[in-house]
């Protein structure tokens, strides 16, 4: 495809998009808005703001989820603290909980607008950012487009390219490169993912590591976790956690495994979607075993087989209760999930060997002894077992993976630096407002 070729169909897709096929749009904008918002504030993800904007420099920080929004919550703290204010945009309203839960008033919380131009453009228009921060892999060719026609500088942090958003992107290359040329910079996660975006004509691309490794760790409510804790007793225990279809049989598999020679044993599971947690627990009774489930406040008995972590926020809690986290999305699904958290709250981490999205943490792990990958159920069960019965060997693991993280930290202040020369001038800005008399 030429250039020519490729700024056209951007063009196009720019001042015509989903507007101009109205079945399409409609399906694109209820598919992406379905369930993602709370009643009340739907209109926020067709652009209509539901508060004022404040005067003075505004930056605006994007966020999917749950995990960009714990790893950026450090950055907008940093940024808050020059001064500046901070619209902050996620997707979903479990990140919006997140979001007043770390931040509360500090940012201005919307959920994100649809990569529609309607809905684009009244964002914009309201909130006139001075500059746009995304976070890790949110390329909406609408919004990156619209921020390009307006002259707002683009920074992409965090950023990742998985091998099937690389791939895609590569079969394109002339419409990457007429999209990210939008981009003033981008600052990814490792240098695989550099080498990626300056092959789709991102430039300039520096890397500044993983923002998720300086985040806190996860926060826990201490009189739940001494009361899980009393509940257990001396019950030898093991996590699998953020785990995807198919992988809670495996685990439910590898609990009756494992039971027949540790008789005590007990197992959480914790699923990345919670709202299955009714047919993961149905699923596992049907095989004869007890399931507890956190959202009903069941006990903890001890006949209990399978704890089921069903709620959101709790992740701090259920891998303070372990030494051993299997880490899914790697068995049974493609991609893998973030392993930076069991290895800060100190478990000796297992994870299938699809772990595409997570490369660069997951090789700093293995290489320095803190995590293993396994192929299969009995592989799972085996590597366990061996973790139960060679508690030398599994605090080594722990202890290298404290140390990889420590290692890894640092990305924030790369990142901040990267981010300097477009936040200084708003800081300069915004002091000047003030002495005007600007509130």
């Amino acid at each position: 495809m030429s250039e020519r070729w490729a700024r056209f169909v951007l063009s196009t897709y720019r001042w015509v998009g989903a507007a101009a096929f109205p079945i399409v749009g409609a399906y694109v904008a209820f598919r992406a808005s379905k369930g993602k918002e709370e009643r009340g504030r739907h209109g926020e993800r067709y652009g209509n703001a539901s508060v004022a904007r404040p005067s003075g420099p505004l930056i605006w920080v994007h966020a999917a989820s749950v995990g960009e929004t714990s790893a950026v919550t450090p950055l907008v703290e940093a940024i808050i603290d020059t001064g500046i204010h901070v619209v902050l945009t996620t997707g979903t309203v479990t990140s919006a909980k997140m979001v007043q839960e770390r931040l509360g008033d500090r940012v201005i919380h919307q959920y994100v607008p649809l990569d529609l131009k309607p809905a684009v453009d009244r964002f914009l228009t309201h909130w006139q950012p001075d500059l746009a921060v995304i976070c890790e892999s949110e390329i909406w060719p609408m919004t990156i487009l619209e921020l390009g026609t307006r002259r707002v500088p683009q920074v992409l942090v965090n950023g990742r390219l998985s091998d099937r958003s690389f791939a895609s992107w590569h079969r394109r290359a002339s419409i990457a490169e007429a999209l990210f040329e939008n981009l003033a910079h981008v600052v990814a996660q490792s240098e695989v993912d550099g080498e990626r975006f300056r092959a789709l004509g991102a430039r300039p691309v520096t890397v500044s590591g993983n923002l998720k490794v300086d985040t806190a760790v996860p926060p826990v409510n201490n009189a739940e976790l001494a009361s899980l804790q009393r509940m257990i007793g001396s019950r030898k225990i093991w996590a699998a956690i953020s785990t995807h279809q198919g992988e809670e049989a495996v685990v439910a598999q590898v609990h009756h495994m494992l039971k027949a020679r540790h008789r005590d044993l007990l197992t959480i599971i914790v699923p990345r979607h919670p709202d299955r947690a009714a047919q993961i627990a149905a699923e596992i009774e049907k095989l004869g075993m007890k399931v507890a489930l956190r959202s009903r406040g069941d006990q903890i008995e001890p006949d209990t087989d399978i704890y089921l972590g069903d709620t959101i926020g709790d992740m701090g809690l259920y891998l303070r209760l372990t030494e051993i986290a299997f880490v899914g999305r790697s068995l049974t699904a493609q991609g893998g999930q973030n392993p930076l958290e069991p290895a800060m709250l100190k478990s000796a981490i297992l994870s299938g060997r699809n772990v595409q999205n997570f490369r660069d943490s997951y090789q700093r792990l293995i290489k320095n002894g803190g995590a293993k990958l396994v192929r299969d159920k009995d592989m799972l069960a085996g590597a366990v077992n061996y973790l139960f019965n060679n508690p030398v060997e599994r605090q080594i693991m722990i202890d290298a993976g404290l140390k990889t993280v420590e290692d890894m930290r640092g990305s924030l202040t790369r990142t901040m630096t990267a981010l300097e020369p477009f936040i200084q001038p708003l800081v300069l800005q915004a002091r000047l407002s003030n002495r005007e008399g600007w509130k």
